[in-house]
């Protein structure tokens, strides 16, 4: 048998083993719905409307962002904020998840607020040309970045957003936006209290834009100093695991695996012990429960990055570590919840 064979021979075991272990891990639509995402609507901003606002740097053009006012929002009080990006669109995979890419569509914030007690806020990324929304990947990254330090500050001001309990979300994309523009400099990560990132990470593989590589990524986790982050994956959250318990093995993180298939951001408007999880994460940071290293402390390391030779056959929507299926041990029957802080020593460098 040649090589050229046994590679084809591989990879067809990979396919045929990542279509028999999709069909052991159950899909999402399996749990009911109890909360629906309000559409976004041209009205003015009023409590329990998601309504659509243009930036006035950005009048005659298509770029916008939503504004959520939680039902129970009073001119005069203050309320926390959660941003949130979107990921990539269109998409569609063959579980039937979709994602659009679009500001109107994104689930999270609404999911983990359930409407009440929140602002909530989807951005955009800024075309190159800086006339309309990026559906894929950035776009022009510094108007983009531009566009938060700008927004999220004036709407703390007009609608009584708290500036010190400004939380920061997205999924697939916009997860690995919560570092790629959340921390994309000092300005833009002082804005942030902590950080929910559902399905991929910065860092965690290379993409095809500048500044993915590990190097730059780690640039940009050594401004997250001691601040919290919630991170969820679809069946595994090992990879990321594993990747920063080298990268930041001092940072202050919580880790969920949902035990569905589906890469999606639906996933918060079912009621599931994940969901759970994350709203009680929410309310801790916000009360100071978190347990934190003292002082700003930077996530610095100089070892080598593992590569994973299946990294490369993986699409950026797969449906969790194919390492798992090599185990033969599903991720479902093990704890789908588990809640890590990786505290290891210190390692020196840049």
């Amino acid at each position: 048998m040649t090589k050229h064979t046994t590679g084809i021979v591989s990879l067809l075991m990979i396919l045929a083993g990542s279509a028999a272990y999709a069909k052991e891990v159950p899909d999402i639509r399996t749990v009911r719905q109890d909360l629906t995402t309000p559409r976004m609507t041209n009205h003015e901003p009023a409590a329990g409307k998601r309504v659509k606002r243009v930036a006035p740097e950005y009048k005659g053009t298509e770029v916008y962002h939503t504004l959520y006012l939680p039902t129970d929002w009073r001119k005069g009080k203050r309320y926390p904020i959660i941003v949130e990006y979107a990921g990539n669109g269109p998409y569609r995979n063959r579980f039937g998840d979709v994602c659009t890419g679009k500001v109107e569509d994104c689930n999270l914030g609404y999911g983990i607020s359930g409407g009440k007690g929140f602002i909530w806020v989807c951005l955009p990324y800024i075309s190159k040309d800086r006339k309309r929304n990026q559906l894929q990947w950035w776009g022009d990254l510094k108007a983009t970045v531009e566009y938060c330090k700008t927004v999220i500050p004036r709407i703390c001001r007009e609608y009584g957003g708290d500036t010190s309990a400004v939380f920061l979300v997205g999924f697939s994309r916009g997860a690995i936006a919560c570092n790629f523009i959340g921390l994309h400099d000092d300005q833009i990560a002082s804005l942030w209290r902590g950080f929910i990132c559902h399905s991929h990470y910065d860092g965690v593989r290379k993409w095809r834009y500048p500044g993915s590589d590990r190097k730059s990524a780690a640039q940009r986790l050594n401004r997250l100093k001691n601040r919290p982050q919630f991170i969820s994956h679809e069946v595994s959250v090992d990879e990321t695991r594993r990747y920063l318990k080298k990268a930041c093995p001092e940072g202050n993180f919580t880790f969920a695996a949902l035990p569905y298939r589906n890469h999606t951001d639906s996933w918060v408007l079912r009621d599931t012990p994940q969901r759970k999880a994350v709203r009680e994460w929410l309310q801790n940071v916000l009360q100071g429960k978190t347990k934190q290293t003292e002082g700003p402390r930077a996530c610095e390391s100089t070892r080598p990055a593992v590569h994973c030779p299946l990294q490369a056959a993986r699409s950026p929507s797969a449906a969790g570590d194919r390492d798992e299926q090599t185990r033969g041990r599903p991720a479902h029957i093990r704890s789908h919840f588990v809640r890590r802080r990786v505290c290891g020593r210190r390692l020196r460098g840049a």
